[in-house]
């Protein structure tokens, strides 16, 4: 089997349809298939932050209802799952732009996504693993979690990857480059850290290149190892992308 990966939405619906459209794939009975019989696999984050978030979602919860959705949550997916099982979180770090969106919705139809998206969270698993020696991860794993039963610091580390306990200058934490460590032999695909391009290093690839901040929408093409990519339609936010050392 051959797979495209795409790195994190985060609301870029339109960038989205392009990257799809790029990769050859064709929209038939309300589905997007390739000729090739290529697959689609997601990083995670397919909300907050952009334009429209609930467009992303419901692409995601159509691919679900027909089983051909490959798709691993990340630590926004997370949120919004905590916020509409009625947890108390903070409408921040771009949740209250999908939240809006999910205001101007009428209330049944409100009702509707809400318990739609509480099954499709419910659904995913918490990273995917394939034949061929590729995994996807959120924000990464370890070689050594792989296959094991999942705990708090797996999870943790696949939602928000490997994090030192402290913030930088603009609140946001600081993670390890836990990729210039990894010696394993299987292909770890994620996302999470947003960067110029994407950054592949021992058999590792972040393929989150910033799309709402105005960069790039990028796909990772296996076993090619190939990458496809579509320029952003946002705003500019140099700031917001991680540059490794």
């Amino acid at each position: 089997m051959k797979y495209d990966i795409i790195g994190d939405i985060h609301g870029c619906y339109a960038e989205l349809l392009e990257l799809l459209h790029v990769l050859g794939y064709e929209k038939r009975k309300g589905q997007f298939v390739h000729q090739e019989g290529r697959q689609l696999v997601f990083v995670g984050d397919a909300m907050d932050r952009g334009p429209d978030s609930l467009a992303v979602l419901r692409l995601l919860f159509s691919m679900q209802d027909n089983r051909t959705l490959y798709y691993c949550p990340g630590n926004h997916c997370n949120k919004l799952y905590r916020f509409f099982k009625g947890n108390r979180v903070q409408l921040t770090h771009g949740l209250e732009t999908t939240i809006n969106e999910w205001h101007r919705l009428p209330k049944k139809e409100q009702q509707q996504f809400r318990s739609r998206y509480l099954r499709f969270y419910e659904e995913l698993p918490l990273y995917l693993e394939f034949e061929g020696g590729l995994v996807v991860a959120h924000a990464g794993i370890k070689d050594d979690m792989i296959g094991k039963p999942i705990s708090k610091n797996i999870a943790a580390f696949v939602l928000y990857g490997d994090t030192t306990g402290k913030v930088d200058a603009f609140g946001r934490p600081v993670r390890r480059d836990w990729a210039q460590s990894y010696k394993g032999d299987k292909w770890i695909v994620y996302g999470h850290t947003p960067t110029e391009e994407p950054y592949i290093l021992n058999n590792t690839a972040n393929i989150d290149t910033g799309c709402v901040f105005g960069g790039s929408l990028t796909a990772f093409r296996y076993p090619e190892k190939t990458i496809a990519a579509v320029p952003s339609f946002q705003p500019y936010q140099p700031d917001r992308f991680h540059k490794f050392t």
